[in-house]
């Protein structure tokens, strides 16, 4: 007779490209937002508390995104930006025959820092950091090989940065 032991990875770490893809926005009044895209990285460390729940810390940076700010006719406001995320959540997953789903729940902030270089022609625009929180469900067959961040998609809920130059 002999006995065995085993022993489960309790930690989780990966590495994930981003995209920040923003929409053009136009008023009836002739104010026009419009941005480039951005393109980042997402760093994920995830700890298992129990075989069913786990906390997950995430941190992200956009390389540059360009806005494209225009409140009238003659006035117009380019903007690069950098955009960091830092969220935290609980993560409480279900077995139910073969269906894995998960419920996910955190907070976290936005920092939107403005790059003043050359191509930022507006020099009075301000870092903001914007508190938002996200919840998420997914439902994963257990037959099925996936990845352990499928489509990440967090529905992150925050409130849109001002880069509205103070002199207008």
């Amino acid at each position: 007779m002999a006995a065995g032991r085993a022993q489960e990875s309790r930690q989780d770490v990966s590495l994930s490209g981003t995209a920040l893809i923003e929409p053009f926005v136009e008023s009836s009044n002739t104010v026009r937002v419009a941005a480039s895209p951005a393109f980042g990285v997402l760093a994920s460390y995830r700890f298992m508390l129990t075989p069913s729940s786990a906390i997950e810390g995430n941190y992200g940076i956009t390389y540059q995104n360009s806005i494209h700010y225009r409140p009238n006719t003659t006035n117009n406001y380019n903007i690069k930006t950098r955009t960091q995320e830092a969220s935290f959540a609980y993560v409480r997953s279900f077995n139910y025959r073969k269906f894995n789903p998960f419920v996910e729940a955190g907070g976290g902030a936005l920092i939107f820092m403005p790059i003043l270089d050359i191509g930022t022609t507006t020099l009075d625009t301000k870092q903001e950091i914007s508190m938002g929180g996200f919840v998420r469900r997914r439902n994963c067959i257990r037959d099925q090989p996936q990845f352990r961040h499928p489509r990440r998609i967090p529905r992150f809920s925050h409130q849109s940065a001002g880069f509205r130059p103070q002199q207008l």
